[in-house]
């Protein structure tokens, strides 16, 4: 029974992971804005998000022009993998890496599968941000702590979309956010919430109970 529930619920101590998901943060916040740029505005930012996948996270489809594509972390293989609606693919190893140049690497990935996209190169939601073209502190990528966090991902969002399913009022999908680096499932009971300061993205995300 230990080895099943390891198996399933899989050891992620934070002192030997954390320097992965600090790259891999920064990472998802350069896919994420893609998505920002091109997803169309659905409410309380849901068109953003990033959805768990059979092999780990992945954009809804993001149109471009007459074309849509999708951008994936498989965290099986271990790679980065666009996906046209034209049947082309481009993928890029995840390996020890600064954030600078996976973010030079994705922009000219894209530049590559006439894709091309400018995002603010900003990362936000956390302290003492450092834009993605001049990080250099962040390199780190362990494939098993990857992998980990990414099965461990998997399971909650079994549990997130199961408590959904008896709710039948207006429900978010279970999505995971870049920006807090978190899976979330959000119910709604219709009635308006108090305005709280923050951008406008969170005013409006936080709009109603």
């Amino acid at each position: 029974m230990a080895a099943m529930n390891e198996d399933v619920w899989p050891a992620l101590p934070y002192d030997e992971w954390k320097d992965t998901y600090a790259t891999l943060h920064m990472w998802s916040q350069v896919i994420g804005k893609v998505a920002v740029v091109l997803a169309p505005p659905v409410n309380h930012s849901w068109g953003v998000s990033l959805q768990v996948t059979a092999r780990g996270l992945s954009t809804r489809p993001l149109p471009h022009g007459s074309r849509s594509f999708t951008m994936a972390f498989d965290f099986i293989d271990h790679q980065l993998v666009v996906d046209t609606s034209d049947g082309h693919r481009r993928v890029l190893p995840l390996k020890p890496r600064t954030v600078a140049d996976f973010y030079s690497d994705v922009m000219a990935m894209l530049q590559e599968m006439a894709l091309p996209v400018k995002i603010w190169p900003m990362p936000v939601e956390i302290p003492s941000p450092v834009r993605f073209d001049e990080d250099t502190a962040h390199h780190s990528y362990d494939p098993e702590f990857a992998n980990r966090f990414w099965r461990i991902l998997v399971q909650i969002d079994r549990v997130f979309t199961e408590a959904r399913t008896a709710f039948v009022g207006k429900c978010s999908p279970v999505q995971f956010f870049w920006g807090s680096f978190d899976l979330a499932v959000t119910r709604f009971s219709g009635r308006p919430a108090p305005p709280r300061d923050g951008p406008a993205f969170m005013r409006e995300a936080y709009s109603h109970e």
